[in-house]
């Protein structure tokens, strides 16, 4: 939804970056492993501490790392590895989970009640990353869905900076509508499936 429009406008902001990381000798495959773990230990280091405005701004600094690692690839004459590929959708998952179970940690003191969407957006996005990768191996293109990661991400990052900054409701009415906007997503791809299976 947002990654058509936004695309060729942030390649053109990023790149000039991403050409100073290569000169460093910054590798794609690097600056993925080292923005996932960042993002793992913001995650526990300040959810589970209650610190949600700061805790969102440097987790989200280390998830824009993802961002780079392609354009580093291109630049480098290539789309990436299939390893490269493997390695970037494999700690994106994490790192999506990471972040929820900090918050399911931080929740089980203090908010009882974010419990249920927060292990629902959690089941939900595995959904809809094992629903895709499930139908490519049976050759069908799965590419619908109305929240990819990006779109999860500001829902649930926008909420936490806002509970951070004392909007108490946001976090409530940001988590449902992030488990709404999942199980529409899954609902979608499932159809697709289903249709052309």
């Amino acid at each position: 939804m947002l990654r058509v429009p936004l695309k060729s406008g942030v390649t053109r902001l990023i790149t000039p970056l991403a050409r100073m990381m290569i000169k460093v000798g910054i590798t794609a495959n690097g600056i993925t492993v080292v923005g996932a773990i960042g993002s793992w230990v913001a995650s526990f280091f300040f959810f589970t501490n209650g610190d949600f405005f700061i805790g969102t701004l440097v987790i989200a600094f280390f998830l824009l790392s993802d961002l780079f690692d392609g354009t580093i690839a291109r630049l480098m004459g290539s789309n990436g590895t299939r390893f490269g590929a493997l390695l970037d959708s494999t700690l994106d998952r994490i790192s999506d989970a990471v972040v929820i179970i900090a918050l399911i940690f931080w929740s089980v003191e203090n908010e009882p009640g974010w419990l249920v969407p927060l292990v629902a957006s959690l089941v939900l996005g595995f959904m809809i990353s094992y629903i895709k990768a499930r139908a490519e191996g049976l050759g069908i293109v799965c590419e619908v869905g109305v929240a990819e990661r990006a779109e999860r991400l500001i829902v649930l990052l926008t909420a936490t900076g806002l509970y951070g900054l004392g909007l108490t409701t946001a976090m409530d009415i940001g988590l449902w509508f992030l488990v709404f906007i999942n199980a529409v997503t899954v609902a979608q791809r499932f159809f697709v499936v289903m249709r052309d299976a």
